[in-house]
């Protein structure tokens, strides 16, 4: 209670020396913003809010509202820029986060916290009891647990690699846990926390946060164990989260797949990229809401890192000026002139929105090194409306001896050592939140000094804890667009382990990449414990055969005439998901680690695949 009262007095404080009055004029003389207003929860904890209005008297204005544990203060940029045009904005302070008191919870608060929050502002004078919001990643899901509990008002979102279905993908994944949110824990559990509100234990957290690299190589996390304790909330999270493997009520918060009927039905807008860390969660929730809700729901998927939809340049690919969205705040506003002021503009008529679907299919480009040293993939702007397209063939490739991956079925089996010890280097793919662990996106799968766990300039391929199938040169391109999907039939001589599969363009060598480049298009793994259900475990066998599906995250990539199409397939990829410790032990509780031999069974009876979706055009 006291570092929340501290710290919202602290902002009152400052606004008061720095603004003079609660309310005063931006150097954008039509806006006027009222800081730190208090908007009461109904347990009576206080939310800090900032009010960005038209200047004059106005008529009653809908809302663009953003609720955000980053800070409002860094929502000026919006607020004066949908104000100026003719909507007032708010921004909010999530629950226990910079200037709002209370406790922070992993956005199981924000669902009944956004319901008050609708309820103050309908009942404004400026407010004409619309509300649209706005907002990336986590700042997205407090739009999802927004609509998930019918708060009055909403008319519609527009939710930008959002937090969704954590159990299934992204958070939790077939089972395994995906790091970046150990790393979300580390670097915010003492920046806009309780705890950073003594100068002391934000001191200690930040230093605990700058050696991250040390702390992530003794894992399991236990409880008390680390500076983490200075911020129970967030050390208490993160531990049950790493923990929490099957797909129960722990992750009910924001399940749009198990709860779409309490969606609201309104407008919807989904934005994702094949590199972002909630690409298959934003297509599920597409093809999930589309046949529930009455209203438009639409889609649009682009070659985008991370909330980076203004840039066409993603890790080591270019793919094109075309590839990004030059005007990020137009781009939306056009669509909340359409859903909350009845315009008759692009919305359902011209691009981006001439229809339900739009996508960006990668690898049109000519291979080339540009003048900053990337590979030119390129890629252009399709439209659909459904997802996956009309004209997509699941069409299996099989995996085979010597590494041989065709469309005919294979005899054998390939087996491999997995060391837990020493884990497969993520290097690049479908990353949030990695900052100073992992890289984003399009990356030639080879070592270097850029990756802190493979410093040597060796690529992937040449270790031998990975099972490489690719096909012959292409003869002709090949368009892959969809949902991914390997089917493994595996055995272990471990109750339980991982099995990993990462889809790779493998370009040819060339004058400007000598030794080819080996670009990774998705990835994906299964926690071998929850290979028949994400609710329940069960061991493994040893030496029994078991059928597995690893999901990948969704794409839209040709590969070229003269390219292979690769898979990898192993059991690991760290950091981007914890590493199995082999042992069946309760998950990371740990005490031992285990050596695996693992194999993937590729006969007439056990045919272990990808299935592509083959596009036809």
């Amino acid at each position: 209670m006291f570092p929340s009262l501290s710290r919202l007095l602290l902002h009152v404080l400052t606004s008061i020396i720095l603004l003079g009055i609660a309310s005063a004029q931006t150097p954008a003389s039509d806006v006027v913003v009222d800081t730190d207003v208090t908007v009461t929860m109904r347990d009576g904890v206080n939310l800090a809010t900032d009010v960005y209005r038209p200047a004059g008297d106005v008529a009653k204005l809908p809302v663009i509202l953003t609720r955000s544990p980053y800070n409002k203060s860094g929502s000026k940029k919006h607020g004066e820029y949908f104000a100026s045009h003719g909507y007032v904005f708010v921004a909010q302070d999530t629950r226990g986060r910079y200037a709002s008191e209370g406790v922070w919870h992993w956005m199981t608060d924000d669902g009944l916290d956004g319901v008050d929050c609708a309820k103050w502002i309908i009942a404004q004078p400026w407010s004409d009891g619309k509300i649209g919001m706005i907002g990336t990643s986590y700042v997205g899901g407090t739009q999802h647990a927004m609509a998930l509990a019918n708060a009055p008002g909403l008319a519609t979102v527009i939710p930008v690699d959002a937090v969704s279905n954590g159990g299934v993908q992204s958070m939790r994944n077939a089972g395994a846990f995906e790091m970046r949110f150990w790393n979300w824990i580390m670097l915010n559990g003492g920046k806009g926390s309780n705890a950073a509100q003594d100068p002391g234990s934000e001191a200690v957290l930040k230093e605990m946060a700058d050696n991250r690299l040390s702390y992530i190589a003794n894992l399991p996390l236990r409880k008390g164990g680390t500076p983490l304790k200075l911020a129970p909330e967030y050390e208490d999270w993160l531990i049950n989260a790493m923990r929490h493997g099957a797909n129960d009520v722990f992750w009910a918060q924001n399940n749009i797949i198990d709860h779409t009927e309490d969606y609201k039905d309104m407008p919807v807008y989904l934005v994702g990229g094949w590199y972002d860390s909630w690409a298959g969660n934003t297509t599920t929730n597409f093809r999930a809401l589309t046949p529930v809700l009455k209203s438009d729901v639409y889609l649009i998927m682009g070659p985008w890192i991370h909330g980076q939809q203004a840039k066409s340049t993603h890790g080591m690919a270019d793919f094109g000026d075309k590839a990004a969205i030059a005007d990020e705040l137009a781009w939306r506003l056009e669509w909340y002139d359409h859903a909350l002021k009845g315009k008759a503009n692009s919305v359902g008529k011209t691009a981006p929105f001439a229809t339900k679907v739009r996508y960006f299919t990668m690898g049109k480009g000519d291979g080339r090194k540009t003048d900053k040293g990337l590979l030119f993939h390129g890629g252009e702007w399709h439209d659909s409306t459904v997802w996956p397209p009309v004209g997509v063939k699941p069409t299996p490739f099989y995996f085979g001896t010597d590494g041989a991956l065709s469309t005919k079925q294979q005899q054998g089996k390939s087996s491999y050592t997995f060391d837990p010890k020493l884990p497969v280097p993520t290097i690049g793919g479908n990353i949030s939140s990695g900052d100073g662990i992992m890289l984003q996106g399009a990356w030639d799968q080879r070592g270097g000094p850029h990756v802190w766990n493979w410093t040597q300039p060796l690529p992937l391929s040449s270790r031998n804890d990975i099972l490489v199938f690719q096909t012959e040169p292409l003869t002709e391109d090949l368009e892959v667009t969809g949902e991914l999907e390997v089917k493994l039939w595996v055995s272990s001589d471990c109750m339980d382990t991982d099995f990993t599969a990462k889809l790779v363009d493998v370009y040819p060598p060339s004058t400007d990449w000598p030794g080819g480049f080996d670009l990774n298009i998705a990835d994906g793994i299964c926690r071998a414990r929850f290979r028949d259900s994400l609710k329940e475990e069960k061991m493994m066998e040893p030496g029994k055969i078991y059928p597995l599906t690893v999901r990948l995250y969704p794409t839209s990539n040709v590969f070229k005439k003269g390219h292979h199409i690769r898979v990898d397939i192993s059991s690991s990829n760290f950091p981007r998901f914890d590493v199995n410790p082999n042992t069946g032990e309760s998950l990371q509780q740990h005490r031992r680690v285990k050596t695996a031999t693992n194999s993937i069974h590729h006969d007439a009876e056990h045919f272990s695949h990808i299935v592509l979706p083959v596009m036809k055009r």
